[in-house]
């Protein structure tokens, strides 16, 4: 795992290539973190991965977060691998609300896919998609994996309502007698 300094060395190499891509640098749990503009992701990912010394090649996982109330309240964690080095390096990209105002049309967060460059987060984004409702835009196959495709919200999120159905026990039933029925 890059330290502190070799952190900002890559912040520093990314952000003379594409300028404003990487937003800041984290240590999370004794994880290496780079923070970006999710406008950015994708040219971020790309140098991470081609760059002679970086060699990030190995993408083990994408991740929604819903950091609700905080703001921006979406993100899109990329867990990159270097084999080589047996180094890790998580890939923050911060997604705004678009239901508070800035978003696109339908109101659900967008980012571009990185199917094209990594393969194998075909099937982690539409994993993504379903249960945070985040769109990769560019992604070959949008459509929910894991939930019925008729299925209404977005399970993994903090607003969402757990339950849904009243429960009742024996102790209520003098309040609902027939609860059963």
């Amino acid at each position: 795992m890059p330290d502190a300094p070799g952190l900002e060395l890559i912040l520093a190499e990314i952000n003379k290539t594409e300028a404003g891509a990487v937003i800041d640098t984290s240590f999370d749990r004794e994880q290496a973190s780079l923070i970006v503009d999710a406008t950015k992701v994708i040219p971020v990912l790309k140098w991470l991965k081609e760059t002679p010394g970086q060699e990030y090649t190995f993408l083990s996982s994408v991740h929604g977060v819903d950091y609700l109330p905080n703001t921006p309240r979406f993100a899109v964690h990329y867990e990159m691998l270097n084999r080589a080095r047996y180094e890790r390096l998580r890939i923050k990209a911060l997604l705004t609300d678009p239901a508070v105002g800035d978003g696109t049309d339908d109101g659900l967060p967008h980012i571009d896919s990185c199917v094209d460059l990594f393969p194998t987060a075909e099937f982690q984004e539409r994993e993504v998609y379903d249960f945070f409702g985040i769109v990769f835009d560019g992604h070959p196959d949008m459509r929910r994996i894991l939930m019925p495709d008729d299925y209404v919200g977005w399970p993994q999120r903090r607003d969402f309502p757990v339950g849904g159905e009243p429960v009742i026990f024996t102790k209520d039933e003098v309040a609902s007698p027939g609860w059963w029925q």
